[in-house]
């Protein structure tokens, strides 16, 4: 479904990412982790539009979109939710809501209940301006708002950043549901434990390069990761 072939980007003269490869299937749910400064956020915003990179390329349901503008890329299926969430202050729920539809001719209450569906405190506040939700409530209305624009792959950038423990559950507790119904999903999380548990692949980054790949289950029982990103020590050090 996409295809990232020896992607190569820089920041000036900083070089971000250093050919990665990688490629996510359709249905999967496949994370991206690793420390700051690994490159995630910087994939995730060239795969969308907002970065080109230097050289490689990247392939959406066969489509080279490698150099396409941000703004056609929606039309294409592919929705980014945004590190920090990103929405619209000061216009409410329902409008936020409405706003992921615009590439639509008009919005679909069938469509506003689905998303009402995935979060029902969206429903409760969706005449509550945007801007007075908790964190939690203004991740869930940044998915929401991609969900609107029927989208064939959700790219989340760090969802958990900044959430209590009980609500970054809550949180992954939807992406699992929204998956089920078969969304593809490209997660990038530095909550390495959650992002694993939900993935059905994963790809370790460091700065720049991936070095390490497997299923979510794989990673999660290697030795090394758990040592850098589990927080937890080598058997061989214990």
């Amino acid at each position: 479904m996409l295809k990232i072939e020896d992607m190569h980007v820089y920041y000036g003269a900083i070089h971000a990412v250093k050919g990665v490869s990688f490629e996510v299937g359709e249905g999967e749910i496949v994370a991206l982790i690793g420390a700051n400064g690994a490159g995630k956020s910087t994939i995730l915003k060239t795969v969308s539009g907002l970065m080109h990179p230097r050289s490689g390329s990247i392939h959406f349901c066969d489509q080279d979109i490698t150099h396409m503008e941000a703004y056609k890329l929606l039309r294409t299926g592919l929705a980014h939710v945004p590190e920090g969430r990103r929405i619209f202050q000061q216009m409410t729920v329902q409008e936020n809501l409405e706003m992921g539809a615009y590439i639509k001719k008009d919005v679909s209450q069938k469509d506003l209940e689905t998303v009402f569906t995935y979060f029902p405190r969206l429903k409760e506040r969706r005449k509550q301006v945007a801007g007075t939700l908790s964190g939690g409530e203004q991740q869930m209305l940044a998915m929401g708002r991609a969900l609107m624009s029927n989208a064939s792959m959700l790219m989340l950038d760090e969802p958990s950043m900044g959430l209590s423990p009980l609500l970054v559950q809550e949180i992954f507790d939807i992406i699992q549901n929204v998956h089920k119904e078969g969304m593809t999903i490209l997660l990038v999380e530095q909550n390495a434990q959650m992002a694993l548990s939900v993935a059905d692949r994963a790809y370790v980054l460091e700065t720049g390069r991936v070095v390490m790949e497997g299923t979510g289950a794989e990673l999660l029982a290697d030795e090394n990761v758990k040592a850098a990103y589990l927080g937890k020590k080598r058997a061989d050090r214990a």
